[in-house]
């Protein structure tokens, strides 16, 4: 398994929006083999002394944090499908930002690969 995890800063009016954002472009990823997305809207997100989510993403006061990943089988899935959707020739009206524009500041969003090192299940 192969995880792509996401940070970010959404405008607390911008609920619905970025909820139809994400159920139109996360079945891209879909398509292209990841096995799982999960998006999650900040519901008890503490601010801390030195660092935290809010912080890292710099929310303002009218913004939730949002903290989303995408489950892949393996990292070159994950790889594969990411090179796809960057390269010129890409192209899928679900991640056009003129029909499907992103209800945040996507300079404020943080993201990365993540190889797993733990995992349980509970039952």
């Amino acid at each position: 398994m192969y995880i792509d995890g996401f940070v970010m800063a959404v405008p607390t009016a911008n609920k619905d929006k970025f909820t139809a954002h994400a159920e139109m472009a996360d079945n891209v990823f879909i398509d292209l083999g990841a096995t799982r997305v999960i998006e999650c809207w900040g519901d008890d997100v503490p601010d801390g002394e030195t660092t935290d989510f809010r912080k890292a993403v710099k929310a303002k006061d009218d913004e939730a944090v949002v903290f989303s990943w995408i489950e892949w089988p393996d990292k070159q899935t994950r790889d594969a499908a990411m090179a796809k959707i960057m390269s010129e020739d890409f192209s899928d009206e679900r991640m056009d930002q003129e029909k499907n524009p992103m209800p945040f500041d996507g300079k404020r969003l943080i993201f990365g690969g993540f190889a797993p090192v733990a995992e349980l299940n509970g039952a």
